[in-house]
Formats: C-alpha cells, sequence, structure tokens
C-alpha cells in the first residue's frame, strides 16, 4: 500500500500557520506604534505565509506524481523548487510594501532585498518543518496500519494452516476405523462411510470461515458423534445443556468441539456397563466440555495434537488461552464463548 499525501490536512495546517505568524506580526506592529498601514501589513503577512504553504502542497502534490514521497529525489526537487519560489512571492509583495510604507527610497536597497530573501527563506523553512510533521505522521499512521495488516494476514494464514491440519488428522483415524470395520461388518462400514463423507462436506463448506456458531458446532460434532457411535453404540454418550437462544447468537474457533470428543475416546476405556460421558455445559460466558475419567491402563501416543491446536487458533481469534483442568474423576475443557 502506497502512503498518499493528506492535501487537506495540509492545506489546513497552511491556513493555520498563515494565521499565527500572521498574529504575530500584528502584535509586533502595534506594540512597537508602526500603525500606519497595520492592517495591510498584517494581510500581506498572512498573505506571503499562507502563499508559501499552499505552494509547498502544490509541489508536494505534482512531485508525488513521479517519485515517493519517502524517496531522496522527492525531498531534493521539494527543496529546490519551494525555496526560489517562496523567495519570489516575497519579491513580488515587494512593491505593495513599499507603496504602503510611503517611503520608497529606503524600500530599494540592497539590506532590503536581502531582508525580503532572508524572510522568504526563513518562512519556507518554517513551513517545510510543519508541513514534515504531518508527513511524519502520516507515515506513522500507514506504518503502523500496515503492520497491524501483516498481523492480521500472518494470524489469518496461521490459523488456516492449523485448520488444515485438522482434516489429515480426523481422515487418518476415519481411514483405520473403517478399515476395522470393512473386517467385521460391510453394512456398519457402508453406514460409517455415509456419516463421514456428511461430515466431511459440512467441514469443507466451513473451511474458510474462522468462527462458527454454537449451533454449527454441536452439529459438526454431533456428525462425528454418529460415525463414534457406530463403533461404540450407548458406550458413549454426549450431554448438551445449552440455552437455545444462545445457539446462534455466541461463537467457536470453528472446529473446536469435534477434537475435544476424539480426545475423550482416545484417552478413556469405556463400555456399555461403564460408558463415556461427555457433557456440554453452559456457565455463564464458557462453555465446558467434560468426561468422567477412565484412563486406558497402557499409554496412548499422544501428540497432544487436539488440544494444542484448539489452544492455539483460540489464541490466534481472541487472544485468550483455554483451560484445562484434570483430577481424579473428570477431564474438562473451558473455552469462552465469543460474540462475534
Amino acid at each position: 500500500m502506497v502512503p498518499k499525501l493528506n492535501v487537506k490536512r495540509l492545506n489546513g495546517l497552511s491556513w493555520f500557520i498563515a494565521g499565527v505568524i500572521g498574529l504575530i506580526f500584528y502584535i509586533i506592529y502595534f506594540n512597537n506604534g508602526s500603525r500606519i498601514a497595520l492592517y495591510p501589513y498584517t494581510f500581506l503577512s498572512f498573505l506571503s505565509i499562507a502563499l508559501i504553504g499552499h505552494s509547498d502542497v502544490l509541489m508536494m502534490v505534482f512531485l508525488g506524481r513521479k517519485f515517493s514521497i519517502k524517496s531522496k529525489e522527492f525531498t531534493l526537487y521539494r527543496c529546490l523548487i519551494t525555496y526560489p519560489l517562496s523567495i519570489f512571492i516575497y519579491l513580488a509583495l515587494w512593491p505593495a510594501c513599499a507603496y504602503l510604507a510611503r517611503f520608497p527610497g529606503e524600500y530599494w536597497s540592497f539590506n532590503l532585498f536581502l531582508a525580503f530573501t532572508g524572510s522568504g527563506i526563513m518562512m519556507n523553512t518554517i513551513v517545510i518543518v510543519m508541513h514534515d510533521s504531518v508527513l511524519l505522521y502520516e507515515h506513522k499512521v500507514h506504518a503502523d496500519l500496515e503492520v497491524a495488516q501483516l498481523r492480521t494476514a500472518n494470524a489469518e494464514a496461521k490459523n488456516l494452516l492449523l485448520k488444515q491440519q485438522i482434516h489429515p488428522h480426523f481422515l487418518f483415524n476415519a481411514l483405520n476405523t473403517l478399515k476395522a470395520l470393512y473386517h467385521k461388518d460391510t453394512g456398519v462400514a457402508d453406514q460409517y462411510i455415509v456419516h463421514m463423507a456428511g461430515f466431511l462436506r459440512a467441514s469443507i463448506y466451513h473451511q474458510a470461515s474462522n468462527l462458527s456458531s454454537l449451533a454449527d458446532e454441536i452439529k459438526f460434532m454431533n456428525d462425528y458423534l454418529e460415525m463414534q457411535r457406530i463403533r461404540f453404540g450407548n458406550a458413549l454418550q454426549c450431554k448438551v445443556s445449552v440455552d437455545e437462544h444462545v445457539l446462534e447468537t455466541l461463537f467457536l474457533p470453528s472446529f473446536s468441539l469435534q477434537p475435544l470428543l476424539e480426545n475423550a475416546i482416545k484417552h478413556n476405556n469405556f463400555t456399555q456397563q461403564a460408558p463415556l460421558i461427555v457433557t456440554i455445559t453452559q456457565e455463564k460466558e464458557l462453555l465446558v466440555i467434560a468426561n468422567n475419567l477412565q484412563k486406558k491402563k497402557f499409554k496412548v501416543a499422544s501428540t497432544n495434537f487436539g488440544l494444542a491446536n484448539l489452544a492455539d487458533r483460540y489464541r490466534l481469534c481472541c487472544g485468550d488461552d483455554i483451560v484445562i483442568q484434570e483430577d481424579e474423576d473428570q477431564f474438562s475443557v473451558s473455552i469462552k464463548l465469543l460474540k462475534k
């Protein structure tokens, strides 16, 4: 993104500088008793600064079409043009000053020529410094905006990468399960494929979204749950207790619930007599996903993929962390519900 000149602000600053310096000259003329042509002198001082200021703005607009406003060429040509132009503006006002002073003999001296030339140089320097302060501010705003955009793009890229990791991970586990089912019952395996296709279709449809409504997240999880119930039957239970009115008004990072359910299945033993019970409850602004602990006696190889992935994506989305708690009987993950 190329920084642009804020012409409106620069012109406004030019009028402000002209007004302030014109007021200073008015006070000087008034206090020194030089009240002959007091108002015309003040007006000419105001006019000269205004012309110098707006000339500098015009030069910047003209040069900005050919050079970057951050380039050395822009600064060099700006100085080479505006300083002679400012001197010319002051010398052009010389005859008016001579007429108003009513002492023309004193107004055609070399010293006065140097005074007008020096005034042009000094006033142009003041204008350039003041205008540069605006340019510096605009550059800072532009740089901050670019940094913010880069951070946003980087966060979105990381979020997309993390979400893309979910599908290979899910497919790896699902295909292993499907292989085992085909060895036992091809009819059940066919049902599993139908549910798997529906789940993948829904997840791909929402792939571009960083956030999903709570209703959509529960629907994704239920699709996955139906796949697992084909394997485990009533040994796997899931209870959802959430107010209906928050389902469409509160949000979670996309694909938040399914990895947590998968994590519970992976690390626990469960049977028809001792089922795995997963509960999803709303506690004020938190969604708590908990399950009873029936840990497998042998240690399951794990990279903590599901929890780590969710924690990273949640941190990217809103800057908060998930809360993980474990005691002798229960494992739970608490995540803050988001307002879109």
